[in-house]
């Protein structure tokens, strides 16, 4: 007679969770698929349908953002739930889709461009030099970490000269919300950040209340629905958000979608004759390795999930990447396909999604279409300015994080442009 021994549930903060966390996951989701984790006491949920089911169920709140982010941000849209979330986001809807969306397209552009291609600075007339020119790069250090913040920067009418105070920020907040081994400095950095976006952005909110501006905080200072506008304080805690929701995914997201090209060589080469695949590449990267493994919630009452109850006022860790990689969702699931059958790419940047990178439910991700248009315009430039796109020698790519993931460097080589 032969026994099956169950594996023992992994610890998410190991050394080896964390050096390459996909095996473990398997193990969760086949023998833990609901299972406690002692050290951040939290329920860990690895399986799709668990996952998908908690986004959509009232019985899963993210209350969990009043300790988690509230204390850096101010308290943002993603905490709100009932009439006032509806409310917001009708508020801030129209400028993340349709018509609000394109306006900003030739700010995304012209971003990516300056960075790869060079810029004349309009003071002097110089060409500030891109990578392009210079056939080698770390595309995370010289694009994918700026391209975001900068973007978000100029669509909100700030100055291009603060992009590297913005970076600065983007950067101190992201520590402090990986700061698991409680880093007294990080913290006390995020702290002195959280006052200074503060001191910088209340008076340019208070300023541009009666203007009439194109760009997104003038915008989002006039807005109403029903009658109802955005307080001072909601707005600074969006721009804050926005370091992050809009920065720190992206920014990742772009990295990824690089890398599993430079893996699949036949891959990038279909897409760069046939640029129409380029929602089949975003949508298989946000898949396969999306920048949010982690994203939590709580329970407002005891639920029962794969045989598994949960408590209510439980804190629970949903687990993004495990689900995405369920094989009883996606087929060979593992597998980096831009022509996978399972994954409809029609609606992968919709709330009808059927990967979970964006959330599903009420709080699907509302910038899920600027992602999408950032992505595509960074892909466009690499395949377009960086022909004979390669790995450096000896280079291999390390993924690291918890919470966000994705490569921590990109060492490239390429044939050099003319700008």
């Amino acid at each position: 007679m032969t026994s099956t021994v169950t594996p023992q549930a992994p610890d998410i903060l190991s050394a080896e969770y964390l050096a390459d966390p996909y095996p473990f996951h398997k193990v969760l989701r086949d023998s833990h698929p609901v299972t406690f984790h002692e050290a951040t006491q939290s329920w860990l949920l690895s399986r799709y349908a668990d996952c998908a089911a908690a986004f959509r169920s009232p019985a899963f709140s993210s209350r969990n953002y009043e300790w988690q982010l509230e204390p850096i941000h101010g308290r943002t849209i993603l905490q709100m739930e009932g009439k006032e979330h509806a409310t917001h986001r009708a508020l801030l809807n129209p400028f993340f889709r349709g018509k609000g969306l394109e306006a900003f397209l030739p700010v995304i552009t012209r971003n990516a461009a300056e960075l790869v291609e060079g810029v004349v600075t309009r003071a002097a007339g110089d060409l500030v030099d891109g990578f392009a020119g210079r056939g080698r790069a770390d595309l995370v250090a010289d694009f994918t970490t700026w391209f975001p913040i900068n973007v978000m920067v100029d669509m909100l009418g700030l100055p291009k000269s603060d992009h590297q105070r913005f970076h600065d920020w983007y950067h101190s907040i992201m520590a402090h919300l990986n700061n698991l081994a409680g880093d007294p400095a990080v913290t006390a950095r995020a702290d002195q950040t959280r006052e200074e976006l503060r001191d910088y952005v209340l008076p340019i909110i208070r300023e541009r209340r009666d203007g009439d501006g194109d760009d997104l905080l003038s915008r989002l200072c006039r807005a109403e629905v029903d009658g109802e506008r955005m307080s001072d304080e909601e707005i600074k805690a969006f721009v804050s958000l926005l370091l992050v929701a809009g920065g720190e995914t992206t920014d990742k997201a772009i990295a990824s979608m690089v890398r599993n090209l430079l893996d699949h060589p036949e891959q990038m080469a279909a897409v760069r004759a046939d640029r129409s695949l380029a929602d089949a590449v975003i949508a298989e990267t946000l898949r396969f390795s999306g920048p949010v493994h982690m994203i939590m919630r709580q329970t407002e009452e005891e639920v029962t999930l794969s045989g598994t109850t949960i408590p209510a006022g439980a804190t629970c860790i949903l687990m993004l990447a495990a689900a995405n990689r369920d094989e009883r969702h996606f087929a060979d699931p593992d597998r980096f396909d831009i022509a996978r059958t399972d994954l409809d790419v029609a609606k992968a940047f919709s709330g009808a999604a059927n990967h979970v990178q964006f959330v599903l439910g009420r709080h699907f991700c509302v910038g899920s279409l600027l992602a999408r248009t950032e992505m595509t315009v960074a892909l466009d430039l690499v395949l377009d300015r960086l022909p004979g796109l390669r790995y450096q020698e000896g280079f291999s790519p390390r993924e690291a994080g918890l919470y966000t993931r994705s490569v921590e460097s990109l060492l490239v080589e390429f044939d050099p442009t003319p700008a």
